[in-house]
């Protein structure tokens, strides 16, 4: 498996991370204000993965560029 593809299934599955992260926000807001206790913690998540995806994104850019 070349770098490329090994970076194009970590995009995919760091997609799938950030998708769970998304629906975990929005199920927490359904169930305000009785979960607030777990607004930091869950925002806290989405933001990591979001930002990891966004780097894998733009390193799989930066590597179709070079092919």
């Amino acid at each position: 498996m070349s770098k490329l593809d090994e970076m194009g299934t970590k995009v995919r599955k760091l997609q799938l991370r950030a998708a769970i992260a998304k629906v975990k926000l929005r199920d927490l807001a359904e169930n305000l204000p009785g979960k607030w206790p777990e607004i930091e913690e869950v925002a806290e998540e989405a933001s990591a993965v979001f930002a990891e995806l966004d780097g894998a994104k733009r390193e799989l850019v930066a590597m179709k560029k070079l092919r």
